[in-house]
């Protein structure tokens, strides 16, 4: 029989047929697993209430089925995006009739690879070549060696990326080259997804399905009678439909350096930080703290009139692309990245331009010119800096898909209720003589109160505060990095947790930038928050960052975590990797061990699920 999703939390759930003493054992087995381990484990022990008689679960624990009959489908992934196309992969093999698993890359035991008959690998790549944190272990464990050699080896790999990065896809390019190496037999080449994912994920999962098909000799009908949990339907809002919430507070939070307009597209300006608040009445959407806010901008029409002007083209000329029929304003301002340049585009306006130094930085072997160029260059800085024509319909076909942005939410709905508050920089700066605005910031920047803004909620299973309130917290959150911080705050506080929280935070200068000062110092007051370690870097001559903090209190940190704390981190990717590089001194200073031993240090905590980031 087919098992009906559970929407209720265990709470909810009444009368339990559970003594006390095994409800806990049940809330220590399930605290901190991921809704794929969850679905899982709903049928296994679906399977084992009926005996297990009849056909065997579709999704079969590690051990169960001999790893020559099952598809392993590991995944790594930073913002959600590989998690859904890996579960799409195993949903579609499961319904073929195969028998699959669906891991996230730290629960795969790195001993079963040697065993592995038929391996599909789905992970996205963080910032410049970098895995994502989950997968981290995993893949230092295949790059280095002790990686077993794999002759008996079927593998492929998706890579999702972000081709405005010059290192696109890296992390799965090099995962694929080392499983080859180590002797595995790839079969077919890697797919390597720009933020318009499906249209290299679509036909990477048809041919994924046919090799799982031959590798395990099957066309069978589906197998399960009794299958995993899955949601009964697709999420009500999601990046492709996404809730219109309504704008309750635009509140500038940034100190008064701030000169000029409202974005300080002119003159002189210091950070211009909002927090936003948003209502989430009549959604039916839920967020834990950690969790993140995808916002579906329109691109400012300050960004929009600068490319139609550079390129002398008509806004209202309809376009049709995509079986859809659009002014290429529209096109631009709700369909198009304006901001985010690709090497795609790069590489056709380079030859409509006959741009020789362009074409040069596209070479192989320019990579760093390369990331220079699309981190500092936004569509209309190329357009102005290497003229050339561009047709309307071309333009709309070469230029990437707006994708949505992501933003760490602010609160808890302990305490908020149905709400969510962000905390966001507003991108705003001059360069190449010309004003420059950020897209979604200048989006969400120009609502007012009463506004929509088209939202959906991003899980964060590994951004979250402890089940367990008596454990201590260690936060650390430069600037807007903050922001999920004031949210795992208010939600100790409302549960009542017991343990510590100690707050690192940094930015440039305490008069202007000190954002929620007046909220810290109240929790303070209040023993919501325990300790608060400050760092601004531009009030004194030498800069003072919080990795300076984190030395300052090196003994007391690392007290912390040996008394079990749970240690976060977020905020900028190079930031994250300051940081964590200052944590590995900290550890080798304090345990008097080597490099070695210290970054062993940290990924046991990060494999006990004690020491997360949130990098962007």
């Amino acid at each position: 029989m087919a098992i009906a999703a559970m929407t209720a939390s265990p709470n909810a759930l009444a009368p339990s047929p559970l003594a006390e003493e095994r409800r806990v054992l049940l809330a220590r087995l399930v605290d901190g697993l991921d809704a794929p381990t969850l679905w899982w484990l709903s049928g296994y022990t679906a399977g084992l209430a009926q005996g297990q008689h009849g056909p065997q679960l579709a999704v079969l624990p590690g051990g169960v089925a001999s790893a020559s009959q099952r598809l392993t489908v590991v995944y790594g992934s930073q913002t959600g995006n590989a998690r859904r196309a890996a579960e799409q992969v195993a949903q579609e093999a499961e319904a073929a009739g195969l028998q699959v698993r669906l891991l996230r890359a730290d629960a795969y035991a790195t001993r079963e690879l040697a065993n592995e008959r038929l391996l599909y690998v789905v992970i996205s790549t963080q910032g410049e070549g970098d895995p994502p944190d989950d997968a981290i272990g995993l893949v230092e464990f295949i790059s280095g060696k002790r990686a077993p050699k794999l002759p008996e080896l079927k593998y492929a790999v998706l890579g999702l990326g972000d081709s405005s990065y010059a290192d696109f896809c890296g992390i799965a390019r090099r995962l694929d080259a080392r499983l080859a190496e180590l002797g595995g037999q790839r079969l077919f080449d890697a797919g390597l997804a720009d933020l318009d994912i499906d249209t290299v994920a679509l036909p990477w999962r048809a041919q994924a399905l046919q090799h799982a098909r031959d590798a395990l000799k099957t066309t069978a009908a589906p197998l399960a009678t009794v299958t995993p949990l899955r949601p009964a339907h697709a999420a009500a809002w999601t990046p492709d439909k996404p809730f219109a919430a309504e704008l309750l507070a635009n509140q500038t939070i940034s100190g008064r350096e701030f000169k000029g307009p409202r974005h300080g597209l002119h003159g002189e300006r210091g950070k211009d930080v909002r927090h936003i608040e948003l209502s989430l009445a009549g959604s039916g959407l839920l967020y834990e703290p950690g969790d993140a806010l995808g916002i579906r901008h329109r691109n400012p029409d300050v960004l929009v009139n600068a490319v139609l002007d550079a390129l002398r083209l008509d806004g209202d000329a309809v376009v049709e692309h995509e079986q859809r029929s659009l002014s290429l304003h529209e096109w631009l301002a709700s369909r198009r990245e304006l901001t985010r340049l690709s090497r795609p585009f790069l590489a056709e306006h380079a030859a409509a331009a006959r741009a020789d130094d362009l074409n040069a930085l596209l070479a192989p072997g320019q990579q760093a010119g390369l990331a220079q160029l699309l981190q500092s260059h936004h569509l209309v800085d190329v357009l102005r800096r290497w003229p050339t024509s561009w047709d309307a319909h071309e333009l709309v076909v070469a230029l990437r898909p707006l994708a949505p942005r992501l933003y760490s939410i602010a609160s808890s709905r302990k305490r908020v209720g149905e709400e969510a508050h962000l905390t966001v920089d507003v991108l705003a700066y001059q360069a190449f003589g010309q004003p420059h605005l950020g897209a979604a910031s200048g989006f969400l920047a120009e609502l007012h109160e009463g506004g929509q803004a088209p939202i959906y909620v991003e899980a964060n299973e590994r951004f979250r505060v402890p089940a367990d309130g008596n454990r201590d917290l260690l936060m650390i959150g430069p600037g807007t990095g903050v922001a999920p911080f004031r949210g795992f705050v208010q939600e100790r506080a409302e549960t009542g947790a017991a343990g510590r929280n100690w707050l690192f935070f940094g930015a440039q200068h305490f008069n202007s930038d000190f954002l929620y000062q007046s909220e810290w110092q109240d929790a303070l007051r209040k023993r919501e928050l325990h300790r608060l370690s400050l760092a601004f870097s531009r009030d004194q001559a030498e800069k003072v960052y919080v990795q300076h903090r984190l030395r300052a209190h090196a003994r007391e940190v690392y007290d912390w975590l040996e008394n079990g704390a749970h240690l976060y981190v977020c905020g900028a990717i190079a930031m994250g990797k300051d940081v964590h590089a200052t944590l590995l001194e900290v550890i080798a200073s304090q345990r008097a061990t080597d490099a070695e031993g210290a970054a062993e240090y940290l990924s046991r905590l990060q494999a006990e699920g004690r020491y997360a980031r949130d990098v962007y």
